[in-house]
Order: C-alpha cells, then sequence, then structure tokens
C-alpha cells in the first residue's frame, strides 16, 4: 500500500458538521442549523491503501508517497446512489416519447422490459450493467445499489442478482416488482412463488428485499408478507413507497424497520411524522418525476419535520433513465426545496444512511477513500451549473479510477 495527499483544495466536504460551520439550514437532526457538511477551506486529505486517513488545512499535510494538486477545485465525498435498477435489456423509447406527448405513467410499462430482459443472455445483461456502472462512476458514483425485478421468474431473478453480485455489494431481491405476467390473474400465486421459492434461490446473492407497493403492483398485506418473509431469510427490507398515490407503503417500512422508504412522493402528515421518529429513510428519486410530469417530493417538508432524506437516481428504463446523481442534485435544488448543501449530504451521507452503512459517504479518518473532485472552486456548482460534466478525478477504495 502507497499513501497520498491531494492537497490545494479549496473547499473540501467531510461531512462531518464537527469540522465546518456555516449559514446552510441543517438537514440532519440535532445538527443545530450548522451545514451538514463540515466544509474545511484550503484543504487537504490523506490516503493509505483504501482509507482516509487524514483531513485538515493544506498546509499542514503530512508526508505521503504521493501527492496530486487539487489546484484550487473541491472534493467531495463519492455519490452514493442507494436506488437503482441496472439489470435489464432493451430500452423504452417509444413510451418515453409518448408519454412526453400526453400519456400518463403507469407500473405496467414495466412488462416491456420483462420480455426483454428474459430474452437476453447472461452475457448482454452483464454487458449492459458493466456500462451503466461505468458511466455512472464517470459522473461520480463510487457505490450504487441495485436491483432485480426485471426477470420475474425464478431463474431470471437469481440471475440478475448473481450477475450484480459479482459488482456490487449492496443488492436487492425484487421480485415483487409487479405480478409476473403469468400470474395476471393469480396474484396471490405470485406473491407465494417470490415469497417461497423464488425467495429460497435469490436470498443468497442480496443484501435487501424489496417490493413496489402500489396500485397494479402490490398492496399493503402483499407487501408486508414479501418483506416479512424475506426479513426471516436474513434480508433487510426496503420499499418502493408513496409513489403514485397515498398508500400504505411509508408506514409498512417505518413498522418494519425498513432501511429506506423510496419515492415518497404522495405523503400525509403522519407519514412525515413517523419518517421523522424511525430510522427509515426517505429516498427521493426527482429523476422518475423529471421523466414522467409527476408532482415533485416535497423535501423541504421531510427535511423541515427531521426526516433524514436521501437522493438517488432510480436508474431505470421505464421512468428514470438517468444515471447521474449531479443532475438529481440540480432538480433536488431547483424544484424541490434542497439547499445545495442538503442535496450533497442526501446525495452522500444520505445514500449511505439509506444503506445502513457508515464507512462511505464521508471523507473523515477511517472512512473508504471514495471521493470526486470536482472542476470548480465549490459543490454549489453542481446545482448552479446543471448538466456541465464537473467531475474532474474520482477514487474509489483508494484507487483513482478517472
Amino acid at each position: 500500500m502507497s499513501s497520498t495527499a491531494i492537497v490545494n483544495i479549496a473547499t473540501l466536504v467531510t461531512n462531518d458538521p464537527s469540522l465546518g460551520r456555516g449559514p446552510s439550514r441543517a438537514s440532519t437532526p440535532g445538527s443545530g442549523g450548522t451545514s451538514p457538511l463540515g466544509l474545511v477551506r484550503d484543504a487537504a486529505v490523506v490516503i493509505d491503501g483504501d482509507r482516509i486517513v487524514w483531513t485538515g488545512e493544506s498546509g499542514r499535510a503530512p508526508a505521503t508517497d504521493h501527492r496530486v494538486d487539487a489546484e484550487g477545485r473541491a472534493v467531495i465525498p463519492g455519490f452514493v446512489d442507494s436506488h437503482s435498477h441496472l439489470v435489464f435489456a432493451g430500452d423504452r423509447t417509444d413510451e418515453f416519447n409518448a408519454r412526453m406527448s400526453g400519456r400518463p405513467y403507469s407500473a405496467g410499462g414495466i412488462r416491456t422490459t420483462v420480455a426483454a430482459t428474459r430474452a437476453a443472455s447472461d452475457a448482454e445483461l452483464e454487458t449492459n450493467l458493466t456500462r451503466f456502472l461505468t458511466e455512472a462512476l464517470r459522473q461520480g458514483t463510487t457505490t450504487i445499489e441495485t436491483k432485480s425485478g426485471y426477470g420475474l421468474t425464478t431463474e431470471d431473478e437469481a440471475r440478475a442478482l448473481r450477475l450484480a453480485a459479482r459488482h456490487t455489494d449492496e443488492v436487492t431481491y425484487l421480485g415483487a416488482h409487479i405480478p409476473a405476467p403469468e400470474y395476471a390473474d393469480d396474484p396471490a400465486g405470485y406473491v407465494d412463488l417470490v415469497t417461497g421459492k423464488m425467495l429460497d434461490a435469490c436470498a443468497p446473492h442480496a443484501r435487501w428485499i424489496d417490493v413496489f407497493c402500489e396500485r397494479g403492483a402490490f398492496d399493503g398485506d402483499q407487501a408486508r408478507a414479501v418483506l416479512t418473509a424475506g426479513r426471516a431469510k436474513g434480508l433487510h427490507p426496503r420499499i418502493h413507497a408513496n409513489q403514485l398515490s397515498h398508500g400504505p407503503g411509508v408506514q409498512l417500512a417505518v413498522e418494519l424497520d425498513a432501511a429506506s422508504a423510496d419515492h415518497c412522493t404522495h405523503l400525509t402528515d403522519a407519514d412525515v411524522d413517523a419518517l421523522a421518529h424511525s430510522r427509515t429513510v426517505a429516498t427521493l428519486l426527482p429523476g422518475a418525476e423529471f421523466s414522467t410530469r409527476a408532482a415533485w417530493p416535497d423535501a423541504r417538508r421531510l427535511l423541515d419535520a427531521g426526516a433524514t432524506v436521501a437522493l438517488s437516481t432510480d436508474c431505470n428504463p421505464g421512468s428514470s433513465f438517468t444515471s447521474s446523481v449531479p443532475f438529481c442534485v440540480a432538480l433536488a435544488v431547483r424544484d424541490m426545496g434542497m439547499t445545495p448543501d442538503e442535496a450533497l449530504w442526501s446525495a452522500t451521507a444520505g445514500g449511505a444512511a439509506a444503506l445502513r452503512r457508515t464507512d462511505i459517504g464521508r471523507i473523515t479518518p477511517g472512512a473508504r477513500a471514495d471521493l470526486v473532485l470536482l472542476d470548480a472552486p465549490s459543490h454549489v456548482h453542481l446545482a448552479y451549473r446543471p448538466g456541465v460534466p464537473l467531475v474532474a478525478g474520482v477514487w474509489r477504495r483508494g484507487v483513482r479510477a478517472l
């Protein structure tokens, strides 16, 4: 192993509020109104092996084997994308084009991707997966969760998870995405499959279990059955909740101590209160609202109530075909009531919280050395200059990957 110091950093985002103070509104409970980002000016960070070992003022950086001059640019933690659907084949260009011409989005379009995915070879699916992972890395994503859900047979769900597990530790079994076409007239039979034979085949390859709790997919009782069966097999719950309408998803997430309730677009006051008084993270996915012209989630309402918020891409071929966390940060600032500080925290430390990880999403001693050099003096440029490719360097597990 060798050590590297990145010096002459204009603004270092540590995500440790004790390291800096700022005027931004707090995005984490108990932060006392200070910036959640722990900003250090004229900073340096030292990497040894795959870990951060030192942060501080640039002039005080210890001697290292290598030095990288940031030249007055900003360094932030690598983005943690805690919600994506990357194991699939085909695309849904025609559906998107029609929707932009006035057709409303519904969950049924998933069946188009199911057919294409079932027909694809393992090699085709893995090539597609690695292409999107590389695309995300170029935009600063160093940790990504991804799901099954486009096979909906025991064999296809298990192979999706096997392929995903070759490339990320954060793998989610989503056999309960929608009822498989073969079970259109027997949703109870499909739930039995998802919680039985399919679960047995998929559990060894996954860390998480998820369910789409929504009209046209699975109701509250079915979702509870899926998540509790998965938990009995050692998979921790997360849930697609309250995306298209008010429903039981958020309350179920909190009841089952799910790591994350994802989408959270349609919330009652009781839903917001439940999230604020739980460990369950509200993961917001603005790419979906952008791509479906739906109402934006109200991040400000959640943050002011004290809920923990994550931002992720929801990268999938139907409702959010973007792998760009910076794009989602810009949307959250422009349309969801978040400050630039809050949006960045939610896309890094918030994503880590949604995965129940403490080793990523921050730049502090002991954390994994996942960080991004921006071609800008401040993280605010992620929202200030939307659509501009600002990622100038990426380190993942201490190795420069870009």
